[in-house]
């Protein structure tokens, strides 16, 4: 399991002495305590009548949850960067650039925009998209069939190129 791996991963960083990864462990662990104990919450609301282990049990996030988590870590910490380079803090882009390297090595092998831009136009294709007001079809159908092999960002990009090209085709 994921989680499991992250823990192994951060005894060695502790013994180790490797700063950076430890503290981006920690803060991954973190988080994914955080989300546990709101999906406990929920759950417990529910199922008012489960017992404390039935519930800590049900609780746990699934190793596609921790993914999406380390998306969203990795998502916060390019926004990170953006406002890093405002500010000329080079200090703090070069360890956000190191986080996300670290943070990178949980998640599944990325698809190459090439192999986004295929999926792409088979989905656009299939659904008969023409314009840019079909891009909600589009990204509802596309986004499931690359659900964490593809970032959101990218896929949308590569999306609206390919519905821009087709609509200028049209004209």
């Amino acid at each position: 399991m994921l989680k499991e791996k992250l823990r192994q991963d951060l005894k060695e960083a502790l013994k180790e002495k490797r700063e950076v990864e430890v503290s981006t462990l920690r803060l991954v662990l973190a988080a994914i305590f955080n989300r546990e104990k709101e999906k406990r919450y929920k759950i417990s609301k529910k199922e008012p009548d489960l017992t404390e282990d039935e519930l800590i049990k049900k609780s746990q996030l699934t190793d596609e949850e921790i993914t999406e988590l380390l998306f969203s870590e990795v998502k916060k910490r390019r926004e990170a960067i953006l406002e890093f380079e405002k500010g000329k803090r080079e200090d703090l882009v070069q360890q956000s650039k190191k986080e996300i390297e670290i943070l990178q090595k949980y998640l599944p092998k990325q698809l190459s925009e090439a192999e986004i831009k295929k999926e792409a136009m088979a989905v656009i294709e299939e659904i008969g998209a023409k314009a840019l007001k079909d891009m909600g079809r589009v990204m509802a159908n596309l986004m499931p069939k690359l659900k964490g092999k593809a970032e959101g960002s990218i896929v949308s990009k590569i999306v609206k190129d390919l519905l821009s090209v087709r609509r200028e085709k049209d004209i």
